[in-house]
């Protein structure tokens, strides 16, 4: 049984994002709002969470296209090889905030994903995320939360998720009604940036 924590965006409790942050750390699955839709994620050093995930989604892990959920830029070299100026302004410009930057991917990638070629990177524009990222201290590898059955693609409302999701997680995190708009996704790892999926974020960026 999920257990559904209530954390204000506006003042994440210290003490409520530790225990995020210790499911995290001990292979757990969490629900959490970004800056857009919700979504499942876990520690991005944790394979048999990771694995969990990746069961759940349907698709074999090393061919996953998670991203990785970021508290900032500072840790990119991390997992990504060296950008150009321009590919860092666009970066700079638009981050923290509802956009998936699609880059090269860096040697230093955890083991699992050694073999893909590009990486997902997501700065979500939302205090209870940074503040679990931060307190974990390396991203977290998150995949939306889809309704493919339902009218709205997303669900939005934190206690309806988590009747969905009850026995497949760890911890909902109710931060109030999400959206259901996703993050525009662009590709930056070809010669000219490509935008993939339009979403929430301005595609008048470049």
């Amino acid at each position: 049984m999920a257990e559904l924590l209530r954390i204000y965006n506006e003042n994440p409790s210290p003490k409520l994002i530790q225990q995020v942050v210790e499911t995290l750390r001990d292979g757990g699955l969490v629900i959490y709002p970004t800056d857009t839709v919700y979504g499942l994620g876990c520690d991005i050093t944790n394979v048999s969470a990771l694995e969990k995930i990746a069961q759940i989604k349907n698709v074999k892990l090393e061919k996953a296209n998670f991203s990785f959920i970021c508290e900032d830029l500072s840790n990119l070299s991390d997992y990504v090889k060296q950008i150009d100026t321009a590919t860092f302004k666009i970066l700079k410009r638009c981050l923290p905030g509802p956009y998936t930057f699609i880059l090269p991917g860096g040697n230093n990638l955890p083991k699992i994903f050694k073999k893909k070629k590009t990486v997902g990177i997501r700065v979500p524009d939302n205090n209870i995320c940074k503040a679990i990222v931060a307190g974990l201290g390396n991203p977290i590898v998150s995949t939306s939360i889809r309704d493919e059955d339902e009218v709205l693609e997303y669900t939005t409302d934190p206690e309806l998720i988590k009747e969905k999701w009850d026995r497949l997680v760890d911890i909902v995190v109710d931060g109030g009604y999400g959206d259901n708009i996703p993050s525009t996704v662009i590709d930056l790892s070809t010669p000219e940036p490509e935008v993939i999926r339009e979403g929430k974020g301005s595609i008048e960026i470049m």
